[in-house]
């Protein structure tokens, strides 16, 4: 579904980006892991047509992004970003029917108004339709936001860190919807920074360390302690759960 080639990125002088080169199956659920600053939310942003590619290319089923405009990309594209915050008291469901604003011209029908409906409860919040959004907690104010980009209904799904402000439940529920919307034909692409949840839910993991894209030797796995140090700069410890591996970090530096 999407083909990053050769991407860099630079803030002036400053490279965020390092030839980037990137295939995110269609229909799977992928995560890129990396420490803060390697470039993820960047890459998110060219990916998302927040920023304009200068160099490489960012392809959506052999097509350029800068070609998709309007409600065609709106059709196939659906992004959260890391922060977001609004000033004005509006109402949980009134935040969620702007999902289908490319659609619905702002003059939504009742299907639409079905959409938002359909998105609450999948979401389990269907208790906060009637809420004002700024009233709600940060975890209640994400899962708004992605039943937003649900009833976009978009072919791709791009979310960064959309575990943030979750607790451990809704953690779980959440990375179980993604994976769920994964297997009906959604293409779901995460940042994260737990590489256990990815580890339990994902179905492909990239790895990005000082703005570039780092893989394991052919002989290792993504699990393996010595890989990941590379990547985060801390030791690990492998542990088995059932038939799941997990890792943990070492603290006995402390």
């Amino acid at each position: 579904m999407i083909y990053i080639e050769q991407l860099n990125y630079a803030y002036g002088h400053k490279h965020v980006l390092k030839n980037i080169q990137l295939e995110f199956p269609a229909h799977q659920f992928s995560v890129i892991l990396g420490r803060n600053g390697c470039g993820k939310s960047t890459l998110f942003k060219l990916m998302a047509g927040l920023e304009q590619t200068t160099d490489g290319q960012v392809l959506y089923a052999g097509r350029a992004l800068e070609n998709i405009k309007g409600k065609e990309r709106a059709a196939l594209l659906g992004f959260l970003p890391q922060f977001h915050k609004t000033v004005f008291p509006f109402l949980v469901k009134d935040v969620v029917i702007t999902g289908r604003a490319a659609f619905s011209r702002f003059r939504p029908s009742k299907q639409d108004w079905d959409m938002v409906d359909q998105a609450l409860v999948d979401l389990d919040i269907e208790h906060l339709k009637e809420r004002p959004y700024t009233e709600l907690s940060g975890g209640e104010r994400q899962l708004v936001m992605i039943a937003r980009i649900l009833v976009q209904a978009p072919k791709v799904i791009l979310l960064d860190e959309p575990t943030n402000h979750l607790d451990v439940y809704y953690q779980s529920y959440l990375m179980k919807k993604l994976r769920q919307l994964s297997r009906q034909n959604f293409t779901v692409i995460a940042i994260m920074h737990d590489p256990n949840l990815a580890f339990l839910f994902a179905d492909h993991l990239f790895f990005m360390r000082e703005h570039e894209v780092i893989r394991p030797d052919s002989k290792a796995r993504l699990t393996d302690p010595k890989f990941l140090k590379s990547v985060y700069d801390v030791e690990f410890h492998e542990a088995m759960i059932q038939d799941k591996t997990i890792v943990i970090p070492d603290h006995s530096w402390l």
